[in-house]
């Protein structure tokens, strides 16, 4: 696609330099992967700013740049370089729908479906995945655990990958055969426009609690900006919302879509009744459109029947038969690290992804009515450079859902894992709890020194293989290293 073309498809403040009629070779927010012949946006970032690359982009062979920060480089460089200078009110808005323009907007060919909210996100994606393929449809998956191109999987690095990346892997989808994409939409995402530009068939909200505030300032920012996905739905869209919520009212305000509900509370569209779950997994009634329809997923939970239930709402509303969606919720495999169960023996350990209170606090009362008299050991900690305000929460949480926890570190990061466990205590009030800062040891000591028919839930971390310090990510499983322990 031409320069000029692409150009038009952002809203410039200036043109400066020489706009070149060349079909452009790709564009870029990350001056080291520009080539000859490509545009580079320089976007402004938490760690630092594109604009300081500007030249970097200039002599690796960029034929124009997207900047929002007019005195960020002389016009006369550019001009004596014979490239385009456009300044922007927003690089990253530009760059999302430049994006969109140069990979030939593949939103608007693929029914794409958007999820958001606290907790839910990627067991809800995995179970519409299923439910698309179980109709005969390839579909495509852009999530926090991975990225799927029907079965292909790539590497995920973002729950939401930035702009240009996200349009490129969507026309990726389209052009390998997907008809549908299933998509996590990250509150991140949604405030630095990553998905803008893109069009949703369907928008669904699992649910809000308090996080990562440390990015958002508060729970009404968290809240205004999981608002954004609904306040761009257009009016042949579909907004599916968990009734049960009490936020779910200011999440559709100003929202244009048609209007789905699921839940237990308020009249739901898709009611949620007769809940039943084990360590073999859930059932329970739906019932929609006056039918009850049983549903069965091997995901353990009160809260994967939400997950289940809100798949089933998003794609009925889509126009898929109830009964392809009940066997694609039932098709359903594990997803790596929620609710996961590990060990043959009597004993058992749960891996869990939950690293809120919210989440933390539903699996270990899952746990309670599933084990009953049984002894919880629960093993987890918090991550470094991460909101500070949930670590003494979720250690009073964990202490009094549970009969014995021992704290240890996560992903610290760049913080001092001492530190973060000193926040996690500061909540607690009960003297059940051990220190362990080895993550691998802290495992190991609530395997070996629990009860013979004991639960062990390891929360935080989930599907990850990695733990990460000072910038450094060594392999480290949850799972791998509870099968290394029971017996």
């Amino acid at each position: 696609m031409e320069l000029t073309e692409l150009i038009n498809s952002v809203k410039a403040i200036q043109v400066t330099g020489e706009v070149q009629r060349k079909d452009i070779s790709g564009i870029y927010y990350d001056s080291r992967q520009v080539t000859k012949n490509s545009v580079f946006a320089a976007i402004k970032g938490y760690v630092t700013d594109g604009h300081k690359f500007i030249m970097d982009a200039i002599n690796n062979g960029a034929d124009a740049v997207i900047m929002d920060e007019d005195s960020a480089v002389p016009d006369e460089i550019f001009i004596h370089a014979g490239i385009a200078k456009i300044l922007v009110e927003n690089s990253r808005k530009a760059l999302a729908e430049m994006s969109a323009a140069y990979y030939r907007n593949p939103s608007s060919r693929l029914k794409i479906v958007g999820i958001t909210g606290t907790n839910g996100k990627t067991t809800t994606s995995y179970m519409l995945k299923s439910i698309f393929e179980n109709g005969g449809f390839k579909t495509g998956l852009v999530g926090t655990i991975a990225n799927y191109i029907g079965e292909k999987k790539i590497i995920s690095k973002l729950t939401t990958p930035e702009s240009n990346d996200l349009n490129e892997m969507l026309y990726e989808m389209y052009a390998g055969g997907c008809r549908y994409a299933v998509m996590e939409v990250s509150s991140h995402s949604l405030v630095l426009n990553r998905t803008h530009k893109i069009h949703f068939s369907s928008g669904v909200f699992t649910n809000i609690t308090s996080d990562h505030l440390d990015f958002h300032g508060s729970f009404e920012n968290y809240l205004s900006a999981k608002k954004i996905l609904f306040d761009g739905l257009t009016e042949d869209s579909a907004a599916v919302i968990n009734s049960d919520d009490s936020n779910s009212p200011e999440i559709l305000r100003n929202c244009k879509a048609r209007r789905f509900a699921y839940g237990t509370m308020h009249a739901p569209d898709a009611e949620i009744k007769n809940i039943v779950y084990d360590l073999s997994g859930t059932t329970f009634s739906l019932r929609w459109d006056n039918r009850d329809y049983n549903i069965s997923t091997s995901l353990i939970g009160d809260f994967n029947a939400y997950n289940a239930a809100a798949a089933f709402t998003a794609a009925v509303s889509l126009g898929i038969e109830p009964g392809i969606i009940a066997e694609g919720i039932r098709k359903t495999a594990y997803v790596p690290g929620r609710f996961e169960v590990a060990g043959s023996g009597i004993k058992k350990a749960v891996i869990d992804y939950s690293h809120t209170a919210d989440s933390l606090e539903k699996a270990l009362k899952a746990l309670r009515k599933i084990s009953g008299t049984k002894q919880i050991v629960t093993v987890f900690g918090c991550g470094g450079n991460r909101d500070k305000s949930k670590r003494p929460v979720m250690g009073k949480t964990a202490s009094e859902l549970s009969d014995k926890i021992i704290i240890t570190s996560d992903n610290p990061r760049d913080e001092d894992p001492f530190q973060i466990i000193k926040d996690i205590t500061g909540g607690i009030t009960k003297n059940n709890y051990k220190v362990m800062e080895d993550r691998e040891e802290a495992i190991a000591e609530a395997i070996k020194n629990s009860e013979d028919d004991a639960v062990i839930l390891i929360a935080g971390k989930g599907h990850e293989d990695y733990q990460e310090r000072n910038g450094i990510r060594n392999h480290f499983s949850d799972k791998e290293t509870a099968e290394k322990y029971l017996i």
